[in-house]
């Protein structure tokens, strides 16, 4: 009996020992996710049949992110944007409610505004690469940032 309790003591000690020695990752983002902290700027976006110039004449959209508050901004070309930043290594997802202003934009603006808009709901998934950020849906890129 006395062997028995001794076996528990020591496993219940392995287990506690091993418990405390887990970092706690949900206050802090992984290096993943925190590449993705700052400003970018759109350079590519796949789908239209529209020069990107001609998509965005005036301002390429931006995205703002600040890891930490876990939040997300922006301007999709005419409209600001905003919402909470769903993110975890590789993957992300911009299907939650988010807000926008409602200015009046010329037509052409519209066009890539809604455009990069519908086109950030369809991304699931990222990659940064130096001073380059990539939003895909799998493996498709569907559109590409630069660091500003």
């Amino acid at each position: 009996m006395k062997k028995l309790i001794s076996f528990c003591v020591v496993v219940l000690f392995i287990l506690s020992a091993c418990q405390s020695s887990k970092k706690n990752t949900t206050d802090s983002p992984s290096t993943a996710v925190a590449a993705l902290n700052g400003s970018w700027q759109l350079t590519y976006i796949t789908g239209p049949r529209i020069t990107f110039d001609g998509l965005y004449p005036n301002k390429k959209p931006t995205i703002i992110f600040d890891v930490t508050k876990k939040t997300i901004a922006g301007n999709a070309g005419c409209n600001s944007y905003g919402g909470s930043l769903n993110a975890q290594p590789g993957k992300i997802d911009f299907s939650g409610p988010m807000f926008s202003t409602q200015m009046a934009c010329a037509e052409d603006e519209m066009t890539g505004e809604t455009t990069y808009l519908q086109m950030l709901k369809k991304v699931n998934a990222f990659s940064v690469s130096d001073s380059t950020l990539h939003f895909m849906a799998g493996n498709l890129v569907l559109m590409s940032f630069t660091k500003k």
